[in-house]
């Protein structure tokens, strides 16, 4: 019996699996064609059913798109990321929301103690970044879904950002996001994968 191709494992067709993972890359520059907010909408309402601890949801993205916005940030980047963080169509701060128990009554009404649960702010801080980092990866798909390019980088002054754009002291960033159509070589060089065997092992 022959056993089965990989993709006929799969419920997506070849070629949204090829848009979403195996075509996929960073992308380091891009197209001047905008970002609109109904295409963030759009990729927003797709992703937004992605799982969270309490489905307390505690991903916030602020979109900076004036120049002046840019030029605020651009100081706290890294000096490799820093054009191309000048230049995308949009960029977004991608950061967790610490006082996401706030809204716990509303979002997992069938525990209303879940609130109490959490209110040690350094352990609830811990699961905001941790909820929300499981968000940033579905929002990368999401970006794909929509035919966009992602360029989510680290190479920034985390508390640098987090206390130009969040004084309040309730966000934290966690991420920078790069996005628009890609440009002209866009694409650095694949790097390699590990395969099945060296990641999953069965007991």
């Amino acid at each position: 019996m022959t056993a089965p191709a990989e993709q006929d494992l799969l419920a997506l067709d070849r070629a949204a699996q090829d848009l979403l993972f195996r075509a996929a890359r960073t992308a380091n520059t891009f197209t001047d064609e905008p970002v609109t907010d109904a295409q963030v909408a759009a990729i927003h309402d797709l992703i937004r059913y992605g799982p969270t601890a309490y489905n307390g949801q505690p991903l916030r993205v602020l979109l900076l798109r004036s120049p002046e916005s840019r030029a605020r940030l651009l100081p706290y980047v890294s000096s490799s990321n820093r054009p191309k963080t000048a230049t995308a169509p949009l960029v977004a701060v991608l950061a967790a929301d610490v006082d996401f128990h706030e809204r716990l009554p509303e979002l997992y009404p069938h525990r209303p103690q879940a609130r109490d649960w959490l209110s040690d702010r350094p352990a609830r801080a811990e699961q905001a970044r941790f909820s929300a980092t499981l968000q940033i990866g579905y929002l990368l798909v999401g970006v794909r879904a929509a035919g966009l390019a992602a360029g989510p980088m680290a190479g920034f002054d985390a508390a640098g950002v987090t206390r130009e754009f969040f004084p309040d002291g309730r966000h934290e960033a966690l991420l920078l996001l790069n996005l628009g159509h890609p440009g002209p070589d866009a694409w650095e060089r694949r790097l390699p994968r590990l395969s099945t065997e060296e990641v999953v092992w069965t007991l």
